[in-house]
């Protein structure tokens, strides 16, 4: 059901939208899972994937294989893992390109931007906040 109607509920504008996209906003659609761990660490369930994460694929002919992000190839919406690519006809190696969703991210590169990120997006610390606000006005 369709609340804003600043919104097309069109399929072809939606699509138009996604595969058109600017690299900031491919960045955010171009999210990841947290493994198990990580999600009850920082308490949120997925982020931006970036370069150097390390991750696990769970979907797909590389399922369970771990590696390291070595590229985040926005403009075909695929991420370069270490150690996952193929063998062409001419003996070139090239990395084959895993889409973000099919993978979990068990290790972050946490840099300052990403530290910021996560204290934003940790739910835990809001609803912690909201309680000690409102035990004050009481």
């Amino acid at each position: 059901m369709k609340f804003s109607k600043d919104v097309s509920s069109s399929r072809r504008k939606s699509r138009k939208a996604h595969f058109s996209a600017p690299s900031s906003v491919r960045r955010k659609i171009m999210s990841a899972a947290l493994s198990k761990e990580l999600r009850d660490k920082y308490n949120t369930r997925s982020i931006p994937i970036r370069k150097d994460d390390e991750v696990r694929i769970v979907r797909g002919t590389y399922k369970g294989r771990d590696g390291k992000v070595l590229r985040v190839y926005r403009k075909r919406w695929v991420i370069h893992i270490d150690r996952i690519s193929k063998e062409k006809i001419s003996g070139n190696t090239v990395p084959v390109g895993i889409h973000p969703s099919n993978v979990v991210v068990t290790k972050l590169k946490i840099n300052r931007d990403r530290k910021n990120l996560l204290d934003r997006k940790n739910r835990k610390k809001e609803s912690d906040d909201k309680a000690k606000i409102e035990e004050m006005e009481d």
